[in-house]
């Protein structure tokens, strides 16, 4: 890799005169922040509605607001610090700001997701995503047994050819084990266990790939996964990585396979994921970015699943928006505040 100063970004992605991506050419740079009061000024907070709990919470929080490139998205979850969740905001502004880079493909396969539901609700589940071949699979959900997720992958498996599970951590090393041989054959395991060290003992313990997410998006070291050849694949999200053009960047440092997948974004965030999945030089696996389905509501039409596939398209947000509350979108703007203060000083 080439590191050239210059950009509008902390890594700008080079593209050559045919829009292809080529080889990839990284450059450093200060990212350009637009002024705070310009992006508050048509910002607005939404409280999504959800089909079932996922990730904990029934309601996904999130921020949208338009710069002359389209709409961006702010949505880090609750519970984040301003130090992780600054990222999100240079995504959103990246979105708003810069816009996507050139695609190498119209349209991205897409895998189903299935949360921690009972087995027999599964085929409900999978009704929402029309000719998708591979399903992601919630697993580890407090309060249930292996047992439970033993049943709800065997349901996916029944319907669709290709399932992969995730863990999100909440495994240590001899559960994980355990738990991947009683679940059986699958696509890969996704982040089984929390830290670098236990994904990389797993991995060498069992015969199935396996998938980093948080120990790359949520670590100081992103590349510590690679470097300790603790997994196969990659997951990337846009938003958590501060954007398309970092997350393409990621993906060339990692030298992994990638999945690009979804932060449980709105219809918006959604179409940046899109972006990036479309502008990757290779794409070997069906990305996680058909979440809009777990939603009652959106900011947008969601995407719509056709054929196992999405196809990239801008978002403009509908007139009827599920708006939080007052008092909600002041602990937003607030969080906003801070966050464009951490970037300014970046």
């Amino acid at each position: 890799m080439v590191y050239q100063p210059g950009g509008t970004n902390v890594f700008g992605l080079g593209v050559n005169k045919k829009g292809e991506v080529p080889t990839f050419t990284l450059r450093a740079s200060k990212p350009t922040v637009p002024p705070v009061d310009e992006i508050l000024a048509t910002a607005e907070v939404v409280a999504l509605p959800m089909r079932t709990r996922f990730r904990g919470i029934t309601v996904r929080e999130t921020m949208i607001f338009r710069g002359p490139k389209g709409w961006g998205e702010f949505g880090p979850f609750t519970e984040y610090d301003d130090a992780e969740s600054a990222p999100w905001l240079a995504a959103g502004i990246e979105a708003a700001w810069q816009g996507p880079l050139p695609a190498v493909r119209e349209q991205i396969p897409v895998n189903a997701t299935v949360p921690a539901v009972p087995a027999d609700q599964v085929a409900a589940v999978l009704a929402r995503y029309p000719g998708a071949t591979t399903a992601k699979v919630k697993v580890a959900e407090p309060g249930q047994s292996l047992d439970d997720d033993v049943q709800r992958v065997a349901a996916a498996r029944e319907l669709v050819p290709t399932v992969r599970i995730d863990a999100n951590g909440a495994w240590d090393v001899p559960t994980a084990i355990d738990a991947i041989e009683a679940i059986g054959e699958v696509e890969y395991v996704e982040q089984p266990c929390a830290s670098v060290k236990e994904l990389a003992v797993v991995r060498k313990s069992v015969s199935v790939p396996i998938a980093a997410d948080e120990s790359i998006r949520r670590s100081d070291d992103p590349l510590k996964v690679a470097r300790a050849e603790a997994a196969d694949i990659a997951v990337l999200k846009v938003a958590p990585l501060g954007g398309i053009r970092a997350t393409l960047a990621m993906r060339a440092r990692l030298n992994l396979d990638v999945v690009i997948s979804s932060a449980l974004d709105s219809a918006i965030g959604i179409s940046a994921g899109l972006a990036a999945a479309a502008a990757l030089p290779t794409l070997n696996h069906a990305c996680g970015l058909g979440t809009g389905a777990l939603f009652e509501q959106d900011v947008a039409p969601s995407f719509e699943m056709r054929d196992g596939v999405l196809v990239p398209r801008r978002v403009e947000p509908d007139d009827d928006l599920p708006l939080a509350s007052p008092e909600r979108k002041q602990w937003w703007e607030d969080r906003l505040r801070r966050c464009h203060a951490l970037l300014s000083a970046a």
